[in-house]
């Protein structure tokens, strides 16, 4: 039943929203004990590759709209389905966003302005790095993550191990890129921690819808013409 792959869709994203940004939240900068970037970059690859064994036979575990729009451009994903992919991953994260919001504010000198895991360009970059940096950056991460997401889940691929390669593939993507944006590669996520931001969170989403989709169709595309995988539609097998 198609409602069972979006609910699987939403409780996935929610998982890998909750996971990833609660870790920056709450752990990353904790006294003494903080996780920092290394910590953040694996709390988001083990929520994927936990996912993925998880629901990665109910939905595909995409729980990125970007990996959904990169597999339809690959021929790995019914069109039909695209935006009931995207709705069902946007309230996922969304209502990540609000669990998470719920807990933090419960400490102590908790302030969403001063961020709350967003993703920013300019001055709401950590490292304050240009639009255009970013905006490369973003693409260029998500066009590789939709070429390996492609590549791991071939037909000739080793079976079994595509949660993993994904998984360690975000984890890299995150290790590179968080001082850059922060990390989106992903507009669900994206989208919940600005909503509870607001202001300039809000007005900057727009790169982190367009830039991981442009660079999710590349990755598709490229990865459909340079493999010998006859055309056809395949799910139940990706992770995001």
């Amino acid at each position: 039943m198609n409602a069972k792959k979006y609910a699987a869709e939403a409780i996935g994203t929610f998982w890998l929203t909750f996971a990833g940004c609660g870790s920056a939240v709450i752990a990353a900068g904790f006294p003494e004990v903080g996780i920092g970037l290394v910590g953040v970059s694996l709390a988001f690859g083990l929520s994927v590759v936990t996912m993925a064994y998880a629901i990665g036979h109910i939905s595909g575990c995409h729980l990125n709209p970007a990996v959904t729009v990169g597999l339809a451009a690959g021929g790995r994903f019914p069109a039909g389905q695209v935006v009931p992919y995207i709705v069902a991953q946007v309230i996922g994260a969304i209502a990540a966003s609000a669990v998470l919001y719920v807990i933090a504010s419960g400490a102590a000198g908790f302030d969403v302005a001063k961020g709350f895991a967003s993703n920013g360009y300019d001055a709401h970059s950590p490292g304050k790095y240009s639009l255009m940096a970013c905006f490369v950056m973003e693409v260029v991460m998500t066009m590789m993550f939709l070429f390996i997401i492609m590549g791991s889940t071939h037909g000739k691929a080793p079976a079994g191990f595509a949660p993993l390669a994904i998984g360690l593939a975000l984890v890299m993507i995150h290790l590179v890129s968080i001082p850059v944006t922060n990390t989106s590669v992903n507009p669900a996520r994206s989208t919940g921690p600005a909503l509870f931001v607001g202001g300039w969170a809000i007005q900057q989403l727009w790169l982190f819808w367009l830039a991981p989709l442009i660079g999710g169709v590349l990755g598709g595309v490229i990865y459909r013409w340079l493999s010998d995988e006859p055309a056809g539609v395949v799910e139940g097998k990706t992770a995001s």
